[in-house]
């Protein structure tokens, strides 16, 4: 289970599941807030369909962090499958 959140949120733990890939112990933090700052709501309640909208905004924090443009699209292009996915 992700710290701090219900697991009965599949959506938000596989978001930080995913971006544990990337930012290893930083992963739920920066979800957390790229969630209350660019969606207006807590991270209990993110729902599938916030996904595409949110990937938008962690492609622009992302990119200010790395310069590699090929990590930056795999990451973003994982939260949009994460979207498309059955539960």
């Amino acid at each position: 289970m992700v710290q701090g959140i219900s697991n009965s949120n599949k959506t938000y733990d596989n978001l930080v599941d995913l971006t544990e890939d990337y930012l290893g112990p930083a992963a739920e933090r920066f979800i957390q807030r790229q969630i209350r700052v660019h969606l207006d709501k807590e991270p209990d309640q993110l729902t599938q369909n916030d996904l595409p909208k949110l990937a938008n905004w962690v492609k622009v924090a992302i990119a200010i962090l790395t310069e590699d443009s090929q990590m930056v699209n795999q990451y973003t292009n994982g939260i949009i499958e994460l979207s498309k996915k059955k539960e």
